[in-house]
C-alpha cells in the first residue's frame, strides 16, 4: 500500500517552513514535509508489526540515504511494542550502496563495506532502496535467507518501476530528483528535514 503524489504536485513554498539557510537558492520546494514523512512512517511500522507478528527481523540499512527512514521506521516498531502485548525483535546491519554521479543513476552497483551477508542466513530481513533493488536482492538472496521484505520511503513512477519488488512502500512520486532526510546530491542536503525538489542553481552548484 503506498501514498501516490501527482505528477503534477509542485510542492509547498519554502516560506512555509524552515531549513537551512544556506539552501535558499538550491531548492525549490518542499516535496514532502518531514511531519508527513514521520506520519507515513509510522503507519508502516503497523503494517509490519501486523505482518511479522512474534518473527524477530534482520533489518538491513542501506546507507547513507536510507539511515533516517530506517532508524524511524525502527523506532517506531519499538515504540508499538511497548504500547501493545507483541514486540517484534528487531536487529539492524548496514550496507552502503552507489549507483549515482550527479542526479544520474548509473547502471554500476557498488556495495561499499559489508559484502558478506552471510549473518543473514535463516534471518527474516526487511530492507530498503531503488533501481539498484533487483541486484540488491540478487545479492541477498545468495546468502539464503528465511524471508526478504523491503521498504521503501520513495518509489519513482518509472518503467519497470521498483513498486512490485517493494513490500511496504512510504510514497509513490513522480520520476524527480529530491533530496533531504538523508537524501543527497554529492553528499549536500542530507541535513534537511523535509524532502525538497532541487533547483537548477543547486545542482549546478554541487555538480561534479
Amino acid at each position: 500500500i503506498s501514498s501516490s503524489i501527482s505528477y503534477d504536485w509542485p510542492g509547498y513554498s519554502l516560506d512555509l517552513f524552515t531549513y537551512p539557510e544556506h539552501y535558499h537558492d538550491d531548492i525549490e520546494s518542499v516535496y514532502i514535509p518531514h511531519g508527513v514523512i514521520m506520519n507515513r512512517t509510522e503507519r508502516l511500522a503497523h503494517y509490519i508489526m501486523n505482518d511479522f507478528q512474534d518473527d524477530n527481523i534482520m533489518v538491513l540499512c542501506v546507507l547513507k540515504g536510507g539511515y533516517k527512514f530506517c532508524a524511524d521506521l525502527v523506532e517506531f516498531i519499538k515504540i508499538l511494542g511497548r504500547n501493545s502485548n507483541k514486540y517484534l525483535e528487531t536487529r539492524v546491519e548496514f550496507i552502503r550502496l552507489k549507483s549515482y554521479l550527479n542526479d544520474q543513476s548509473t547502471e554500476d552497483l557498488h556495495i561499499i563495506g559489508c559484502q558478506d551477508l552471510s549473518f543473514l542466513r535463516g534471518k527474516v530481513c526487511d530492507f530498503d532502496t531503488g533501481k539498484t533493488m533487483k541486484a540488491l536482492l540478487k545479492h541477498v538472496e545468495t546468502f539464503e535467507p528465511k524471508m526478504v521484505k523491503v521498504a521503501g520511503l520513495l518509489v519513482k513512477r518509472v518503467p519497470n518501476m521498483a513498486e512490485s519488488l517493494t513490500d511496504y512502500v512510504g510514497f509513490e512520486i513522480p520520476n524527480r530528483f529530491v533530496v533531504g532526510y538523508a537524501l543527497d546530491y554529492n553528499e549536500y542536503f542530507r541535513d534537511l528535514n523535509h524532502i525538497c525538489v532541487i533547483s537548477r542553481t543547486g545542482k549546478m552548484k554541487y555538480k561534479i
